[in-house]
């Protein structure tokens, strides 16, 4: 009897592999807490190991580490003889964030954001038009204008395809969009327990990794803000770590003006993920404070500043990891000023919320 038999496939199983990859996993994300504190994170790993049972007798955690090393994970290579990640370890770290966070974009459609506008471009939409004369041959719509053709002239005798069966389909513009992302990194992002800052730091590196995968023509410009504001590289973000910092919002949305000024692209927005209310002012060479309630010079120039936005058309979109009620009504205050968005998030739906919201103002002009 001729034919094919099949039986269930069991793939190989390499231990060694397997183990490696896990603890990989383990190791960027307690790298990730850390701040970039290798030494830390593999402490931290070790301690797991003898709680979890992470390894077996064949593979622990010194064979891990040399691994590490081998693959480039890691490096000795420097002056103090320290381990340190390498750029290897950075991208991965970052592609893991993409993955954990924007995770769905594995069902969605390949290719790069669009706007609402049809017209020359290089993306197919799906309207639909009369063939017009210049339009390019590519745009024909081969089955629609056979299907027209049918309908007009029918089956009979010689097959006719005239101009007027023909159908062409629109190509819709890729619009190009700045985006200036701010993270605070005031004292209160570790306060009560609860770490604020990573998954601030990973959902920052995730929409990273998107824009540079997915939106190449896009740009993301992270800034960083306490006492004072500053940017900071992509790369640099595993080693973000929170400072004894109060909140200057004004000096984080005056930096994010200045970035977005020098770019060229109609499109620009700053998204602004924070857990408080503004409680600093840099005037002159002094910093103003006031950690108690908030402060209505303090707020004063905050609106100010939203409202410099506005004129500008630079949309602020607040991402408040904290529910207060005295919190809301800052927001919604700075939100009505900006004509921006707010969202109130958990720090587990943080990254859906920015992935969501980066995607629909992509589909409109600002």
């Amino acid at each position: 009897m001729k034919g094919f038999r099949f039986t269930q496939y069991v793939p190989p199983q390499d231990p060694e592999k397997n183990t490696f990859e896990n603890l990989l996993n383990i190791f960027l994300q307690l790298v990730t807490m850390t701040g970039g504190d290798v030494a830390e994170a593999l402490s931290w790993l070790t301690n797991l190991d003898n709680r979890y049972g992470l390894t077996n007798p064949n593979y622990g955690i010194g064979d891990f580490i040399e691994d590490l090393k081998t693959k480039g994970y890691l490096t000795e290579e420097n002056q103090k003889g320290e381990f340190k990640i390498t750029g290897k370890s950075e991208q991965t770290i970052r592609k893991s964030a993409l993955e954990e966070i924007f995770g769905k974009l594995k069902r969605g459609k390949s290719g790069q954001h669009k706007t609402t506008h049809s017209g020359i471009g290089d993306e197919r939409g799906t309207d639909r038009r009369a063939f017009e004369f210049g339009d390019n041959l590519d745009q024909i719509a081969l089955t629609d204008s056979l299907r027209n053709a049918q309908a007009n002239h029918g089956f009979s005798g010689d097959y006719l395809l005239t101009e007027d069966d023909l159908e062409v389909m629109e190509n819709e513009q890729r619009s190009q969009t700045s985006t200036v992302l701010m993270i605070d990194i005031s004292h209160s992002m570790i306060l009560y327990g609860e770490d604020r800052i990573t998954p601030a730091k990973k959902v920052a590196m995730a929409l990273a990794e998107l824009i540079k995968t997915r939106y190449p023509k896009d740009t993301l410009d992270v800034i960083v803000f306490g006492n004072d504001a500053w940017q900071i590289e992509i790369k640099d973000l595993p080693y973000l770590q929170v400072g004894p910092y109060h909140t200057n919002t004004v000096a984080g949305l005056e930096l994010a003006m200045d970035l977005l000024r020098r770019r060229k692209n109609p499109n620009k927005q700053i998204f602004m993920i924070t857990d408080g209310k503004p409680t600093c002012l840099k005037v002159g060479i002094k910093y103003y404070k006031n950690a108690f309630g908030i402060d209505s010079k303090i707020l004063g120039e905050t609106l100010k500043l939203a409202a410099q936005c506005r004129k500008l058309k630079i949309p602020v979109t607040t991402f408040m990891i904290a529910s207060d009620p005295y919190l809301k009504e800052f927001v919604k205050e700075f939100t009505k000023v900006n004509n921006g968005n707010a969202y109130y998030s958990s720090l587990k739906g943080l990254g859906d919320l920015i992935f969501e919201d980066y995607r629909r103002n992509r589909t409109k002009r600002f």
